[in-house]
C-alpha cells in the first residue's frame, strides 16, 4: 500500500496518477495510520501557497538507484529535487507539471525506472503536439518542449508528432469548426468480456424489450434532429456494446429511423462497430451495406483460441477469418480490426503470431490497445483468480506491434492513453490512406461537437474560443435510461441552450 499526505489536495489526482504508472497495482490510502504502507508521499503546500515541498518516506531503507546519462532537462530537476518548488498557483497547469516533473524525479530514482511517456499521464499527448502544430512551431520546437515539460521519450514525443501531422491534414479537409458528429450507444453484447468495463448488457436479456429502448433512442434522436435543423452530422458512429448484436429486424429499424431523423447519406464517413464476429451474420451485413454504413470493425483482440475462451469472447479464431471475409464478399472496403496487446498469459510470440494472422486478413485499419485494467471490469474484481497468468507488454512488443503495422502499408492516425495501462504504454490507430476513421480524430483531439445518443452515452460540447469543453452524460443502466428518457433529453436541451451555441450552418 502506497499512502498520500497531502495538506493541499489541489495536485491530488495529478499525483495519485503518477504514483500509479510506476506502481501498477498497489493500493492507495489517503489519511495516516489506515493501513501499513510501504511509501508515503508527503506534499506541503506553504502558507502563502507560493512553494510545494514534496518528499518520499520509505519504512525501513529503500533500494537506491543510481541512474546513468540522463538528459538534461532530467539532471537539472534532480539537481533540485531536494528543494521546495516554487508555483504560480494563478496558473494551475504549470503548477501542476512542475509538481509532476519533480514527482517523477523522486520516483525515477526510488524505483530505478523511467516511463516512455515521462510525467505525461493525460490521454490525449497527441493534442499536445497539435496544438503546438497549429501554433506555427516546428517538429524540432514541438519535440523539445515535451521532452523538457514532461520528460516524454524520444520515441514517444516523435509518435506523437508523426500522428499530428497526419491529423492535421485530415483536418484540414473537412469544415469540422461548423459542423457535429453523432454518437449512438447501443449498450449490449453476447457476452462481456473479462477486460470489459464499458456500459454493456447481456443481449439475451433485453431481446424481448428492444423496442421499449428504440423508442427512448428515437425520442432522444428526434430532439437533436430538430435542435440540428436539419444539418447533416460530419460523422456518425454506432458503438457499445456491440451494435450487431441486434437482430437483424432490429437493426433494421434503428438504422431507417437514424435516415428518417438525419441526413446521414451527406456524412463524410458512417461507422458501426461490429467488433464480435459471434454477433455478425450475412444478412445484418447487408442491412449495414443498404443503409449506407461505409466502414465497420470487426475485432478479434487476439488470434490465440486459449486466450479468447479465457477472456470470454465465445468466438474461435475461424470465425474471425470467415466474418472477416463475408464482410469484404457484402462490399465493405473499410474494415478496422482491434488488438489487445497484455492479455492475460500472452508474451510476445503470442503477439507475433496475433500480428501475422492479422497481416494476412489486410485490414483497412488496425487498432493496437495496451490492455487497461479498469476498476469495474471482472479481470480487476475477481484478479486472484488470473494470478498464475501473466500479464506482459514491453516496449519490444509495442515496437513489433508498429512494425508489423507499417509493413502492411498502414499508417499511425490516432493515439490515446488509459488509466492503468500495462507498460504505461497507449492505444495506437494505424490506416491505409484514405481510410482513416475521421470521427477517432475528433473525438480525441475535441476538436468537434459529439452528440451521445443512447443509455451511458456523453455529449461533448466544444465551446469556440474558449478551449472549454462542457458536457452532458446519459445514465448507464438501460431501465433507468428508458423510464427517465424525458430527463436525459433535458440535459441535452440545457447544454445545446442558447448559451452554448452550436456554429451556424445552412
Amino acid at each position: 500500500m502506497i499512502e498520500i499526505r497531502l495538506n493541499d489536495n489541489a495536485y491530488e489526482q495529478d499525483i495519485r496518477e503518477l504514483l500509479m504508472a510506476f506502481y501498477p497495482g498497489e493500493g492507495f490510502v489517503y489519511e495516516p495510520g489506515k493501513a501499513d504502507t510501504r511509501l508515503t508521499v508527503e506534499g506541503m503546500a506553504a502558507e502563502d501557497r507560493r512553494s510545494f515541498r514534496l518528499r518520499l518516506i520509505f519504512s525501513g531503507e529503500p533500494e537506491a538507484h543510481e541512474m546513468r546519462s540522463l538528459p538534461p532537462e532530467l539532471e537539472r530537476e534532480a539537481e533540485h529535487a531536494d528543494e521546495p518548488i516554487l508555483l504560480d498557483y494563478d496558473d494551475r497547469t504549470d503548477a501542476k507539471n512542475k509538481i509532476k516533473r519533480r514527482l517523477y524525479v523522486l520516483l525515477m530514482f526510488a524505483t530505478g525506472k523511467t516511463l516512455p511517456w515521462g510525467a505525461l499521464t493525460g490521454i490525449r499527448p497527441v493534442k499536445i503536439a497539435l496544438t503546438r502544430l497549429e501554433e506555427g512551431m516546428d517538429e524540432e520546437e514541438i519535440a523539445r518542449y515535451m521532452r523538457e515539460n514532461y520528460y516524454a521519450g524520444k520515441e514517444k514525443t516523435a509518435l506523437s508528432i508523426e500522428i499530428a501531422g497526419r491529423e492535421m491534414r485530415l483536418l484540414s479537409q473537412m469544415d469540422y469548426r461548423n459542423g457535429y458528429s453523432l454518437y449512438v450507444g447501443i449498450p449490449f453484447c453476447p457476452t462481456t468480456c473479462l477486460y470489459c468495463s464499458f456500459t454493456s448488457y447481456p443481449i439475451a436479456f433485453w431481446e424481448s424489450r428492444m423496442d421499449e429502448y428504440l423508442d427512448a433512442l428515437f425520442c432522444e434522436l428526434d430532439f437533436v434532429a430538430e435542435r440540428m435543423g436539419g444539418r447533416a452530422p460530419d460523422t456518425v458512429y454506432f458503438g457499445g456494446g456491440t451494435p450487431t448484436s441486434l437482430r437483424e429486424e432490429d437493426l433494421d429499424r434503428l438504422l431507417r429511423g437514424l435516415h428518417e431523423r438525419f441526413r446521414v447519406r451527406d456524412a463524410l464517413e458512417f461507422t458501426v462497430e461490429a467488433g464480435r464476429p459471434d454477433s455478425i451474420t450475412r444478412e445484418k451485413l447487408r442491412v449495414l451495406k443498404k443503409h449506407g454504413v461505409t466502414r465497420i470493425s470487426i475485432n478479434p483482440q487476439t488470434m490465440k483460441q486459449e486466450t479468447l475462451d479465457l477472456i470470454g469472447r465465445r468466438h474461435t479464431v475461424e470465425d474471425v477469418k470467415e466474418k472477416f471475409l463475408m464482410a469484404r464478399e457484402e462490399g465493405f472496403d473499410n474494415i478496422n480490426m482491434d488488438l489487445i496487446v497484455g492479455l492475460p498469459g500472452e508474451d510476445a510470440d503470442d503477439v507475433r503470431h496475433t500480428m501475422e494472422e492479422v497481416s494476412a486478413l489486410a485490414p483497412d485499419s488496425l487498432t493496437v490497445h495496451s490492455l487497461a485494467i479498469k476498476r469495474a471490469a471482472r479481470l480487476n474484481i475477481k484478479k486472484e483468480d488470473y494470478r498464475g497468468y501473466p500479464i506482459i507488454n514491453t516496449q519490444e512488443i509495442i515496437d513489433m506491434t508498429a512494425r508489423c503495422a507499417r509493413g502492411m502499408g498502414l499508417e499511425p492516425y490516432y493515439l490515446y492513453r488509459q488509466k492503468n495501462m500495462a507498460g504505461n504504454f497507449e492505444n495506437v490507430g494505424y490506416a491505409a490512406p484514405g481510410k482513416a476513421c475521421l470521427y477517432n480524430i475528433l473525438i480525441m483531439e475535441e476538436k468537434q461537437t459529439i452528440i451521445g445518443c443512447g443509455a451511458g452515452t456523453t455529449t461533448k460540447m466544444i465551446i469556440p474560443g474558449e478551449n472549454r469543453v462542457e458536457r452532458a452524460e446519459n445514465v448507464k443502466n438501460v431501465e433507468q435510461y428508458i423510464r427517465r428518457i424525458d430527463e436525459m433529453i433535458g440535459r441535452k436541451e440545457k447544454l445545446l441552450a442558447d448559451g452554448n451555441p452550436l456554429p451556424a450552418r445552412p
